[in-house]
């Protein structure tokens, strides 16, 4: 692509170009890369890239296009670069402020809606708290799904809620966010609130962070991200916070590491929880912690 810059390049040259460099530099799904890096630098859809095959690129397009491929190759993720991405169905926007949205933690929603049409089938307000909200992926994908959610999303990072508020705004859902550290003293006006708290919080230990890819490790909020030593830091200190914000007998979902069921079990069981049950993503892998309040 760089080697004859007065070359004239059509949009289907330029396509093919790119998809086979990346797959040379080993970029997994390199041709899905090519199609949404060339397709967000030229404000075209993927459909559109191939109706206009044969037009000539312009040089501004050209660098533009030259441009997005330098950051993909610097290990850039794909959904920082085009600033989107999609979760539970939903398009989200995306900032190196703000985890990228897994589709593993998609389980985690869905055992939330599921718990709600289950148990909550005839409420008119379900009190929902997300910790560590992010994106507000999470947050937005509950209140879209739950007809009767009332949702409160906090988060430590201003610059994360605003990209969260912004979410929430697209999708016109009305949530409640709040800057809040939630491993220190929460307001009052929480306490005793929630039916429902569910967080995908930081929990990957120090030995793993140190093996991470690095479009995670490089570009990715390290404080979205390290869990301590064992990956297990906040949900030790969240535990004894965690009672003092649900009603009576809520309930919990946490997303954990997939080693890390039984010992995040343990900590919550000496906090005053029980009725655990663990549930898989779609690799097999523990993904989502749900439990009770054992309180009347």
């Amino acid at each position: 692509m760089s080697a004859d810059k007065n070359k004239k390049w059509t949009l289907i040259e330029l396509l093919n170009t790119t998809a086979d460099y990346l797959s040379e530099k080993e970029f997994h799904d390199a041709r899905l890369n090519a199609e949404l890096l060339l397709g967000h630098a030229l404000g075209l859809s993927r459909i559109e890239l191939y109706t206009n095959f044969d037009r000539p690129l312009t040089p501004d397009e050209l660098a533009s296009c030259r441009a997005f491929l330098k950051k993909r190759l610097a290990h850039e993720p794909l959904q920082y670069i085009i600033g989107e991405t999609e979760f539970y169905s939903l398009p989200f926007k995306v900032s190196k402020e703000v985890l990228i949205p897994r589709p593993e933690t998609e389980v985690l929603v869905e055992k939330v809606i599921e718990h709600c049409t289950n148990i909550f089938p005839d409420e008119d307000d379900i009190q929902i708290l997300d910790v560590g909200t992010g994106s507000g992926c999470i947050a937005i994908a509950l209140a879209k799904n739950i007809e009767s959610a009332i949702v409160t999303a906090v988060d430590i990072s201003h610059d994360a809620l605003k990209i969260a508020y912004g979410n929430a705004q697209a999708h016109d859902v009305d949530i409640k966010f709040k800057e809040i550290d939630a491993l220190k003293p929460w307001p009052t006006e929480y306490m005793n609130t929630f039916d429902i708290a569910v967080s995908n919080p930081p929990y990957i230990a120090f030995a793993e962070y140190e093996n991470l890819q690095p479009e995670i490790k490089q570009y990715e909020p390290k404080i979205s991200l390290l869990g301590g030593n064992d990956g297990l830091d906040f949900y030790r200190k969240f535990a004894n916070i965690l009672p003092t914000l649900l009603k009576p007998s809520a309930y919990a979902f946490f997303e954990i590491g997939e080693r890390q069921a039984t010992s995040v079990k343990n900590i919550y069981a000496d906090s005053g929880f029980s009725g655990f049950q663990v549930y898989d993503d779609l690799a097999g892998k523990n993904r989502v912690l749900k439990m009770q309040l054992n309180r009347s």
